[in-house]
């Protein structure tokens, strides 16, 4: 794929860059030697290679997924202007 000069003058114009005609042609060369490295990246086998996270080997620490009520009900609630039985009570939206 190569840029022409009317495609890296409207790259510029979409991303809002005053670009001098003088200068386009050298865009134009620089956006030429990106796509000429990214294709250069298609070539590599990655075949058998685990995506990374990090450079560095490590784990994130896990904990087992367990649902609770908090074990904190009184003050949960302490913050509800209307509680009632242990829960919320909230006004009635239906007739």
């Amino acid at each position: 794929m190569s840029i022409d000069l009317e495609t890296a003058a409207r790259v510029a114009k979409l991303a809002r860059i005053r670009v001098d005609e003088d200068d386009l042609p050298a865009l134009a060369g620089e956006f030429n030697t990106i796509l000429g490295f990214i294709e250069q990246l298609n070539e590599v086998d990655v075949e058998g290679v685990e995506p990374m996270t990090s450079v560095t080997p490590m784990r994130l620490k896990r904990r087992e997924d367990k649902v609770t009520d908090g074990h904190q009900p009184k003050k949960v609630l302490s913050n509800a202007p209307d509680a009632r039985e242990g829960f919320f009570a909230v006004p009635k939206v239906v007739e």
